[in-house]
């Protein structure tokens, strides 16, 4: 009896939140996630269906570079939340926020065009870890704080943005990974 009441109640609050949320989702009572990761994953289907013009471009440049899919999203979720217009006040431009030098020496012509930048960065980030020899912490910290700073702290830079620019794109690419495995 208990149970059928809390079934009820939980099936008119998901049903109260899907007519709120702009495209439909559904729940998934057979991997046990709880009421705030179903909701979580709601706001993740909303980000891919506004951010699925990018998948193309995405998805073009992880195969050029044998790059990760997940992993350029998630950078590019961190750097610039999916905005092609985005300028940081270091200078950092368009979607995956290439410094205009870095982006000049990828042979990216326009960092606003979303398919140049997204490339350019997927081939900068394809360098980094050739570089650093596959390892990603140190990848993501060249490419948030330069190499130069890398090699100066023999490691990742003891910078809290980048610290938390390491954790933060890794959070996000086992989101991106936890959603590919549920759809």
């Amino acid at each position: 009896m208990m149970k059928n009441i809390i079934h009820q109640i939980y099936f008119e609050k998901i049903t109260d939140v899907q007519s709120r949320i702009p495209v439909p989702f559904h729940t998934y009572s057979k991997t046990n996630m709880s009421f705030l990761e179903t909701l979580d994953h709601a706001a993740l289907t909303v980000q891919s269906k506004n951010t699925g013009s990018f998948d193309k471009y995405i998805q073009s440049a992880a195969e050029k570079y044998s790059l990760s899919a997940n992993l350029i999203k998630s950078i590019i979720k961190i750097e610039s939340n999916f905005n092609s217009r985005a300028l940081s006040r270091a200078g950092a431009q368009g979607i995956m926020q290439l410094m205009p030098a870095t982006a000049k020496e990828l042979g990216v012509v326009n960092v606003w065009n979303p398919q140049q930048n997204i490339d350019g960065g997927a081939k900068y980030l394809k360098q980094l870890l050739d570089q650093y020899d596959g390892d990603l912490s140190l990848a993501l910290a060249a490419y948030n704080a330069g190499p130069g700073n890398v090699q100066r702290y023999g490691g990742v830079p003891p910078f809290n943005e980048t610290q938390n620019y390491i954790k933060n794109v890794l959070n996000q690419l086992k989101t991106y990974e936890t959603l590919h495995k549920i759809t």
